[in-house]
């Protein structure tokens, strides 16, 4: 399996690179970056104290010719321009990237019809197993509970809340039959009034090197649920998007997430 990383001299990028050269089935045969990035042109090994043939690249038709799959933790606007070179060479696609609006989202789908795509606001394995916990939980709390979701993330993400806040919150509107976009509350101040039993609340926290952490709570009249994933190394990340690549190798088109990976759904 020929894998390309995207940003690759990123935070992400650096532990995905390293996953794919201690892979015994996957082979770095691609690494991107921006043009005027630092690394642009040097060996992307070096990003990991690693030894590697692939020089990291700023052309991504050139380098993604002849890969099999691209994992992409980017930039919304990036993975875009990502995802049509993909769709033009036939290159699987798998999105880690967060923050994507409506509009964006359509385009990854329209993609979808012609090259296989797995997306997912987090490849962490135990976090797709915590989605799941979130659905039985809020299908049996479906009444007298409310529900608060609070993210905590490294000073330097720069969307909030969190993609994984908002699917969890997603997944419990989904759950009690309500919608997310009319019932979320993502901040609170000064007089504002008694709680309103529908609403889904979310408070973000940004700070320090903070990897990932997400609790849902379910809080009744004398208790109190709490449902907790904290992460701390990115190589969760990384382990799940590699899987998710495997998984797409025999697809040719269509869009997946983790929970399609784990056979969860």
């Amino acid at each position: 399996m020929k894998v390309a990383i995207a940003g690759s001299s990123g935070r992400m990028g650096r532990v995905l690179i390293e996953t794919v050269l201690k892979s015994a089935d996957a082979q770095l045969a691609a690494a991107l970056e921006q043009p005027g990035n630092a690394y642009v042109g040097k060996n992307a090994g070096e990003l990991v104290g690693e030894t590697s043939t692939v020089t990291v690249s700023d052309d991504p038709r050139s380098a993604l010719a002849g890969c099999d799959v691209l994992i992409d933790f980017t930039r919304p606007e990036g993975t875009l321009a990502h995802a049509a070179v993909c769709r033009e060479l036939g290159v699987r696609l798998v999105i880690g990237t967060t923050g994507f609006d409506a509009k964006q989202k359509d385009e990854i789908a329209a993609s979808s019809r012609e090259i296989a795509i797995a997306m997912a606001p987090n490849f962490s394995v135990g976090v797709n197993v915590t989605f799941k916990l979130l659905e039985v939980a809020a299908a049996a709390l479906n009444e007298g509970y409310d529900v608060e979701i609070v993210e905590a993330h490294h000073r330097h993400k720069v969307d909030a809340p969190s993609g994984t806040a908002l699917r969890m919150g997603q997944i419990v509107a989904d759950a009690l039959a309500r919608d997310l976009s009319k019932t979320a509350v993502y901040g609170r101040e000064g007089v504002t009034g008694e709680r309103k039993a529908e609403t889904i609340g979310f408070a973000t926290i940004r700070g320090g090197d903070v990897v990932g952490d997400h609790t849902v709570m379910f809080l009744g009249s004398g208790e109190r649920i709490e449902i907790t994933h904290r992460s701390n190394s990115r190589a969760t990340y990384a382990q799940g998007a590699l899987r998710s690549a495997r998984f797409l190798m025999d697809k040719a088109s269509g869009l997946y997430d983790m929970q399609d990976v784990l056979g969860l759904r």
